[in-house]
């Protein structure tokens, strides 16, 4: 289990989800803290595959960038 951020084999796919992280307006961007936070909690669910979510099939990394934005669990980890 790991982020994009951390795979050298998904490092193209991370700038690319990177860019659109940066692109985000600051209203819609989760703030620092909170974005760490859910990727820690991410990265200890056992349904991420190299940056994947395997419940809906998002980038966690993007999906957590947004501060609406929910894990689709069924008992939702954030």
């Amino acid at each position: 289990r790991c982020l994009l951020r951390e795979a050298e084999s998904t490092r193209p796919m991370y700038e690319l989800v990177r860019e659109y992280i940066d692109s985000l307006p600051e209203d819609q961007r989760a703030d620092e803290p909170l974005y760490q936070s859910r990727l820690a909690q991410c990265k200890n669910c056992t349904e991420l595959r190299n940056g994947t979510c395997v419940l809906c099939g998002c980038y966690v990394e993007m999906r957590a960038a947004v501060h609406t934005n929910y894990c689709p669990a069924v008992h939702k980890k954030w």
